[in-house]
């Protein structure tokens, strides 16, 4: 069993995997930075300066005045997050874009290499068949025998 398991982590798709998974860490952490300190702060000034980040409505509990979102979470109080909840879908949106970009990209080389015709061999000379070999001999025994 060990060594079957040795064999699976070989195999180049574990390896492609785990390198994806890491890579795909990375970039949530960029998407997240891009849509929290980039993308956030461009949709709260346009609709006058709001950071709907930190936005929520408490349901039930006691949430001091003017207390942010950590705060109203940490306070124990139900709370409906309205504005964390955006800004999920901002990021999904983003990932999904430049992964439908990527996967989109993908195709195209893949459709070019496939669609390249592959280079002809050149074609060889036909092999004569059995009636030019039978003409070939008459006039061979007709020039001999003149």
């Amino acid at each position: 069993m060990l060594k079957e398991f040795r064999n699976f982590i070989a195999k180049g798709n574990v390896m492609d995997l785990a390198v994806g998974i890491i890579i795909g860490a990375a970039f949530t952490a960029i998407v997240q930075s891009l849509v929290n300190d980039l993308i956030n702060p461009i949709i709260g000034l346009i609709i006058g300066g709001i950071d709907f980040t930190s936005m929520y409505v408490v349901l039930s509990g006691d949430v001091p005045a003017g207390a942010g979102l950590d705060a109203a979470r940490d306070s124990g109080a139900a709370i409906f997050a309205y504005g964390a909840f955006l800004t999920a879908c901002i990021n999904f949106l983003i990932i999904s874009f430049v992964v439908f970009m990527l996967v989109k990209a993908v195709n195209k080389i893949r459709d070019e290499v496939e669609a390249k015709p592959e280079p002809e061999a050149p074609a060889k000379p036909a092999a004569p068949t059995e009636l030019d070999v039978l003409i070939d001999i008459r006039n061979q025994l007709a020039a001999r025998n003149p």
